[in-house]
């Protein structure tokens, strides 16, 4: 980068690059600079204006007036001028330097310093013990804080409010609804297929192959629909919301709609919520019908049931609050993957490297919760 001065006249002289000193007190020490500074020119070296840097100077300053071209040549020159000053404590008034100058001083030595951390193994068990306490009570905090904020979110709809979009919302129900019925299809029926291939290999031993049936309807209706769908929507909705919030975290969005007075966890994060509670209990018996037409391949090709009586053994099996049970489980699914996706998002970190592990966080702490809630609620109903 090439700068001119605005008062050097048209069509006047280059001269090489030079600079003089001057001294206008017995500690203060100013340094004229004059010709072109630029990475053509040969400029002289520091050293002469390094050996006048002693003790008894406590100021530095810089005239420009008869400098004419600079570029980071001039830049090179004076930060090595500056650094020594520095360690000999010398007050350096930059005052003189042209405002470019200035400026892109003043950004060289904005860096900052890259931070070593010492690792965690070398600290003692107590230590240790303490940080993983002080981290799970700032997680239990920030984890009350957010569920507090969808709860006043939901009030507010419930009031009447209408703290985000219905546009927003059919969006959401679209993405996690109809957008996952390919995979979810897919899931099931190997799921179907699989257990009903499993229960042919030990039922045909007794003769018992019409009981294939009665295996997967239900175990697709009381387990499987719900879970095989609550994984599915937290590896692709889950970890989709993560990396939507983080992104939104990176470019500062959610910090400009608090600034306008809206509130991030009802504009962004109830809608969400709100979407898969309604949309993944649609997928799980989605899931099950699949899936008991999954088991129904094996149940015709392998243990030559017809079509008919496969149906109507599984329909003598399922009861309809068997069906409510699967229904129920992925209702709260639902709503942890929600909480977990969009929880893990508004934690996000300012940077790429945080995005990537607000994503793979999200999707682990919706499985984990699917998992104990699972086993939560099955303990409640069969005890």
């Amino acid at each position: 980068m090439q700068q001119e001065p605005p008062h050097l006249p048209t069509g006047s002289s280059t001269r090489p690059p030079a600079f003089t000193l001057q001294r206008p007190g017995p500690n203060h020490l100013v340094v004229a600079l004059a010709g072109s500074w630029t990475l053509h020119a040969h400029p002289p070296a520091p050293a002469d204006l390094l050996a006048a840097l002693d003790e008894t100077v406590h100021h530095l300053g810089f005239a420009c007036d008869g400098l004419e071209h600079w570029d980071t040549r001039l830049l090179i020159f004076l930060a090595a001028i500056l650094e020594t000053a520095g360690q000999r404590h010398i007050d350096v008034d930059r005052a003189g330097l042209p405002p470019g100058v200035r400026r892109l001083l003043t950004l060289s030595e904005a860096v900052p310093e890259q931070v070593t951390y010492s690792p965690q193994g070398r600290d003692f068990l107590p230590t240790r013990i303490g940080r993983c306490v002080l981290a799970l009570i700032g997680q239990s905090r920030e984890v009350a804080t957010f569920a507090g904020e969808i709860l006043l979110a939901l009030l507010a709809l419930l009031a009447g409010k209408k703290p985000f979009k219905p546009q927003d919302f059919l969006y959401f129900i679209q993405n996690c609804g109809i957008g996952s019925l390919p995979i979810v299809s897919l899931i099931a029926v190997l799921v179907g297929v699989i257990l009903s291939f499993v229960g042919a290999v030990q039922l045909q031993m007794f003769g018992a192959q019409i009981y294939v049936a009665n295996l997967v309807g239900l175990g697709m209706v009381l387990e499987m629909g719900a879970l095989m769908s609550g994984v599915i929507i937290a590896g692709r909705i889950g970890a989709s919301y993560a990396a939507q919030l983080g992104t939104m975290q990176v470019n500062e969005e959610i910090d400009a709609l608090r600034t306008m007075g809206i509130s991030p966890v009802g504009f962004l994060v109830l809608p969400r919520i709100l979407a898969l509670m309604l949309m993944l209990p649609l997928l799980c018996v989605y899931a099950d019908i699949m899936g008991i037409l999954g088991g129904s391949v094996i149940g015709v090709a392998m243990l030559d049931l017809s079509l008919v009586e496969y149906l109507e053994q599984t329909r003598k099996t399922i009861q309809l609050y068997q069906f409510g049970q699967g229904i129920l489980k992925a209702s709260v699914f639902g709503v942890l993957i929600g909480f977990a996706g969009c929880l893990r998002g508004m934690q996000c970190g300012r940077s790429a490297l945080a995005v990537g592990e607000a994503t793979t966080s999200a999707v682990v702490t919706s499985i984990v919760l699917i998992v104990v809630s699972d086993s939560f609620i099955t303990y409640l109903l069969y005890r």
